[in-house]
């Protein structure tokens, strides 16, 4: 329930008030609470939360002879867990509630509670009992009353373990019709563990306790009240009051309002028969089925916790679709770190499948792992849940073997941040610089002296999107040289460059003698998909060829400027381009020129606007001679081209057109481009713009076969030809677009790729030779 102390203002009187609570630290520990009551004496009672005038009215309706189990409020069994030494039971003795039974782990108050009532309140109960292994009969109590006893067991620190334990006991020992009144301050890791807890046939309520006039607490108490019911039914959770109204820590309420309406979402999906979460306890009610069987098709989704664990976790229960070849594991687990659990792939069903067939396992849990557990280890995390995931493990299972635990990952042997901003665009970003645990088999062979260091750009929204990566080389030394690719996805050897003669350097050393005079190597391509856009030119050979003779220059735009790798490489390998970037966040731009080298001239230019209005713009009049329209200086955008400054000209054309502009919210399975650049009316567009011979390169990467497919045919209905470089495993793909016959011929890709070469500027032949094998694999799109 976290430290109440710093949720008051605290007066003058108050400060031995305060001393006391100081003593406590751990709420979980008895002992502190032993000291904590020995110190405060016998007869200073306690209130945690609010005072009886504020408890009387809504604690009367609740126990009513009209709204029990019972025909009376003498007959009405009442337990009262975690009691304290608050006067909270005297006083509903002393309204004429007497069968009132009162739990506490610490004997201390027990004995000094007992003392101060048996002869005025003979009826009254007092056992000394850990609220979490209650030794009382199922069934027996018509109420049970807790006033804080719930937020005192969920330290945010200790994880859901005593709360859930707790809160089954408090399931179990109540009548059919039985009421669980907690009053709590309705944080936002208590409620998500409340809520879920009672989701099935139970009906809850939440009430706001009004305050005493002359207080203003910084923080509001609140009424959760469950009452058992069907075992089948779920309610929505009813609130009696307006939240907008409350008067207290705003943060309090977004926090609370925020748990209610996700619940809320939940508990509707029940009701719609839609894709639900279950705990195990309501896979029993809801019947799904017996999960000791393989049910081949079969997905569950679960939240995972309880007896045995700190923690709770989301998870997914699916078991394979039947398969000729065996499987590899009977039962595995996937845990998936929480920087990774909104990505398409183990967010969306259909992803979540494709992770199940590449596993090759006959059952597959996938664990989505959270906030609360960011401080763990991923040791810990696996023998938390081992006892867990042992619950799900199918009969006839070796019981010999153990099950895997396997992770998510992304290969990072060692990162430093470099530099952290937040766009208002883009959202947090960092630029940071990393080294892989293993790397390509041919960087590795190529650059013998030390382990390669990349510099990259991470999007935060987009569950850490690497959206640029770069190779750092030390201006003193050799440069490093290498063709595309620097790490493989699947691999356990380790790296095999490291000096034999001279004493292991640590990675963190290496990345600082770096920092210290480093630059990046702008003709190393370490995006495969940058390999493949500029290989994609082979298409239009006779064009570039022609524009060469002439001296003229081909118009290129890039739509993305990110980094600035992908212009910057054109503009080196490539001097008969000229090129115009387009980026629509200035933070990029300025990332762009301080971490990873980018610059202007007179061949390379940066225009700040929004890329489907600038292309838009186009088809509709040119800027007037002399406006100046790099990114430096000043934006070209919707608004900003008015009539004062524009004139009407002919449609300005590009030869090449390359679109590479990531999602912001790939949970939609399209983590590029963003949606805006896939519409008719974008391809539309980019006809108008495009020259007549001129080619459109757009960089998709979508794990949904069906959302590719929709893509590539509302390009089919506006550009003639469609070609396609498949990346990546199937992810990630170039898609380019011409409309001219007189682009290279299917059967002639493979020879024209190799007289491209000739007009790459690369120091090593190595690198545009990548880019040569890359063309040579480009289909054309049936």
């Amino acid at each position: 329930m976290g430290k109440k102390k710093s949720s008051q203002n605290p007066k003058p009187q108050q400060q031995q008030q305060d001393d006391l609570l100081s003593t406590l630290g751990d709420f979980t520990k008895k002992e502190n609470w032993d000291k904590f009551f020995t110190l405060r004496g016998a007869d200073d009672s306690f209130e945690w939360y609010a005072d009886w005038p504020q408890l009387k009215p809504p604690l009367f309706s609740l126990l009513s002879p009209s709204s029990s189990s019972s025909s009376s409020s003498e007959k009405l069994q009442i337990l009262v867990p975690g009691c304290g030494n608050s006067k909270l039971s005297e006083h509903l003795y002393d309204a004429g509630f007497h069968d009132i039974t009162n739990l506490d782990f610490s004997k201390v108050v027990i004995s000094e509670m007992l003392r101060r009532n048996v002869r005025d309140r003979p009826r009254m109960r007092w056992r000394v009992m850990d609220i979490t292994s209650m030794q009382l009969a199922d069934g027996t109590f018509d109420v049970v009353l807790d006033k804080g006893g719930l937020d005192a067991l969920m330290e945010p620190e200790f994880g859901s373990k005593l709360g859930d334990q707790y809160l089954s006991e408090v399931k179990r020992v109540l009548k059919p019709g039985g009421k669980f009144i907690c009053l709590t301050l309705a944080e936002s890791h208590v409620l998500g563990l409340l809520f879920p807890k009672f989701r099935i046939g139970w009906k809850i309520t939440l009430h706001c306790i009004p305050q005493k006039p002359s207080s203003k607490p910084s923080l509001n108490t609140f009424m959760v009240v469950a009452v058992k019911g069907d075992s089948s039914v779920v309610d929505e959770i009813v609130s009696s009051f307006d939240q907008s109204s409350i008067d207290c820590n705003k943060e309090q309420v977004r926090g609370l309002n925020a748990a209610l309406e996700a619940e809320n979402e939940v508990r509707k999906a029940h009701l719609d028969g839609s894709d639900l979460l279950y705990s195990l306890e309501d896979l029993k009610l809801v019947a799904k089925g017996d999960l000791m069987e393989l049910t081949p098709g079969r997905r569950v989704q679960l939240i995972l916790g309880g007896v045995g664990s700190l923690f709770r976790y989301r998870a997914v229960v699916l078991d394979a679709q039947p398969q000729s070849l065996p499987y590899s594991y009977h039962c595995g687990v996937l845990l998936v770190p929480k920087d990774r659990v909104r990505e398409w792939l183990f967010s969306s069903e259909e992803g979540q499948w494709m992770v199940v067939e590449s596993a090759k396992a006959a059952r597959l849990i996938i664990i989505f792992l959270n906030s609360s557990h960011a401080n763990l280890r991923m040791e810990e995390i696996q023998k938390d849940l081992s006892p867990l995931v042992k619950l799900l493990e199918p009969e006839n299972h070796d019981s010999g073997a153990q099950i895997p635990f396997m992770t998510a990952g992304d290969g990072i042997k060692h990162r430093e941040i470099v530099h952290e901003v937040t766009s208002k665009l883009t959202g947090p970003v960092v630029v940071e610089d990393v080294i892989y645990e293993n790397v390509d088999d041919h960087l590795a062979s190529v650059c013998p002296s030390k382990e390669p260091v990349f510099r990259r750009l991470i999007f935060q929204r987009t569950e850490s999107l690497v959206q640029s990566e770069a190779l750092l080389i030390n201006k003193r030394s050799e440069v490093c040289n290498g063709e595309t690719g620097r790490k493989k996805s699947t691999t356990t050897t380790k790296s095999k460059f490291k000096e034999k003669e001279k004493p292991k350097q640590s990675e963190q050393s290496k990345i600082g003698e770096l920092n210290n005079n480093v630059e990046v190597d702008h003709t190393f391509v370490a995006s495969s998909y940058h390999t493949g856009i500029v290989a994609g030119f082979t298409l239009i050979l006779p064009y570039l060829e022609s524009m060469v003779s002439s001296e003229e220059k081909v118009q290129t735009v890039v739509i993305g400027l990110g980094a600035g790798l992908l212009p910057m490489l054109l503009h080196k390998c490539m001097d008969f381009l000229q090129v115009e970037a387009v980026e629509l966040d200035p933070v990029m731009l300025s990332l762009a020129k301080d971490y990873f080298g980018f610059c202007e001239d007179e061949r390379l230019k940066v225009h700040l606007a929004d890329g489907v209005q600038f292309l838009k713009n186009l088809t509709i009049s040119s800027l007037q001679e002399g406006v100046n329209i790099t990114g430096s200086k000043e934006s070209i955008s919707g608004s900003s081209l008015g009539a004062s400054n524009v004139r009407h000209q002919p449609v300005q054309k590009f030869d090449i057109i390359v679109v590479d502009v990531d999602s912001s919210d790939s949970s939609s399975g399209l983590s590029c481009p963003a949606a805006d650049f896939v519409e008719d009316s974008f391809f539309a567009t980019v006809k108008d713009v495009l020259s007549e011979q001129g080619l459109f390169v757009i960089n998709l990467v979508s794990r949904s076969p069906s959302i590719k497919e929709v893509i590539v045919s509302r390009m089919r209905t506006v550009f003639s030809h469609l070609y396609c470089l498949q990346l990546e495993g199937d992810v990630n793909e170039v898609v380019f677009a011409a409309n001219s016959n007189t682009r290279v011929m299917d059967e002639n890709i493979s020879e024209a790729a190799i007289q491209f070469q000739k007009l790459l500027k690369f120091d090593n032949p190595q690198r545009s030779q990548g880019i040569v094998d890359m063309a040579k694999q480009i289909k054309r799109l049936k």
